[in-house]
């Protein structure tokens, strides 16, 4: 929803919006006092007026409470220009009569209503315009039937107490639109508040689906990626204790150690996991992690070697765990898949970004996008992508597969 201006457009027209209703209980009153001031002159004057005259001042005052009571009814909320001007020229014609027929002179006061309604259905020029029209027409009146008029203080009286209440009116209808127009912004306001509201409850349910589906993707990706990962390691250590348990008994022994120490780093991972969801996590090395990863992984079928270069310090934990990652899922890829008898992880972290790049003598990825060949791989993407990095894959079958990860340094990333 958007909203409109509602201050008067210039001219001094009201803004659509605007209800455009006059005070409701201005234009009774003083019809009102009208008739109660000419009954009593009536009642009271040392000359009667004729009972026609009194029915025609009655009957035109009854009128012109008709017309307000149809118009309230007809338009509830604001008179359209058309219908206002006719009822504008409805009531001037009535006030003449009534004021012809009042011999107490009170019901020249009626023509203050002609600005004051006018205000609110043609905006300010036009009723500053109509209060000085029925200025003139009260001059003009006093012109006829009282020659020299100006000169008498009664006349005078009159022409200045109605000129006061031409004022008094038109300040009261500006008033009374101002009023109306603040409600309006009020309730624009109100309603505007309420959307935003409706939106922010939208906002809010998507983000907690997004927040959902993030987390549901972060906890299959440290599935994947931690346990998976050790317990490839603990196959390959078995397998090698499987080689060597009848030629080199001890190094079977220590192989099926390796295992069970694989088993162990995977029930550390999930304890990690949930020290680092609490904020507990400790500090997190790359090359120690990848030494350790390496020395599980070498075995019996296939060499594994690891070399590092550089400083860790300026990288964010969450870019070298994202490389550690990538390295660990490169190289169980290379063993459980790609049956490589070799395997070669370098990383090396620069000034500006640091490089992992795992490399085997495998039987490589089958013709297609790399991105398609597994959940692991999509994980790997996923993971640099949210560290400011970028994954490129090279394979040829038969030929094996080269792997390389790239992760901006912080103060790189913060340009």
């Amino acid at each position: 929803m958007t909203s409109s201006p509602t201050a008067l457009a210039p001219g001094g027209e009201p803004p659509s919006h605007v209800s455009g209703r006059p005070v409701p209980w201005v234009a009774p009153l003083l019809y009102a006092a009208v008739l109660a001031g000419g009954l009593y002159y009536d009642a009271v004057g040392a000359v009667s007026p004729p009972p026609s005259g009194v029915a025609v001042f009655v009957a035109g005052l009854a009128t012109l409470a008709g017309l307000e009571v149809l118009e309230r009814r007809r338009y509830r909320v604001r008179t359209p220009k058309g219908p206002a001007a006719a009822l504008a020229g409805a009531r001037l014609i009535l006030f003449v009569v009534v004021t012809a027929a009042d011999p107490a002179g009170l019901s020249r006061a009626l023509f203050v209503l002609l600005p004051f309604t006018a205000y609110f259905a043609f905006g300010r020029r036009v009723a500053v315009a109509l209060a000085a029209v029925c200025l003139g027409l009260l001059v003009a009146w006093f012109s006829i039937a009282a020659p020299g008029w100006y000169v008498n203080a009664a006349y005078v009286s009159d022409l200045l107490m109605f000129v006061l209440g031409l004022v008094l009116a038109v300040s009261m209808a500006a008033v009374a639109v101002g009023e109306q127009e603040s409600r309006t912004r009020l309730e624009h306001a109100l309603d505007e508040v309420e959307e935003s509201h409706t939106r922010l409850s939208r906002y809010a349910e998507r983000v907690a689906e997004l927040t959902a589906a993030e987390e549901r993707n972060r906890v299959a990706r440290e599935i994947h990626d931690s346990l998976g990962h050790h317990l490839t390691a603990a196959a390959v250590q078995m397998e090698k204790a499987e080689a060597f348990l009848d030629r080199d008994r001890p190094t079977a022994e220590r192989a099926l150690a390796d295992a069970r120490t694989s088993a162990a780093r995977a029930l550390e991972e999930v304890r990690h996991s949930v020290r680092a969801l609490r904020g507990e996590a400790g500090p997190f090395r790359l090359s120690e992690a990848l030494a350790e990863l390496v020395r599980r992984l070498d075995g019996a079928r296939s060499h594994v070697t690891l070399e590092t270069a550089g400083d860790e310090s300026g990288y964010d934990a969450a870019a070298l765990r994202a490389l550690y990652r990538a390295a660990q899922e490169a190289l169980t890829n290379a063993l459980r898949h790609a049956a490589a008898g070799r395997v070669t992880v370098s990383a090396t972290c620069g000034d500006v970004e640091a490089r992992l790049v795992v490399t085997d003598d495998g039987t490589g990825l089958p013709p297609g996008p790399w991105e398609e060949r597994g959940v692991g791989l999509r994980g790997m993407r996923e993971r640099v992508r949210l560290a400011g990095g970028a994954v490129a894959v090279t394979s040829e079958a038969g030929r094996g597969t080269t792997v390389t990860v790239t992760v901006p340094r912080r103060s790189a990333a913060g340009r």
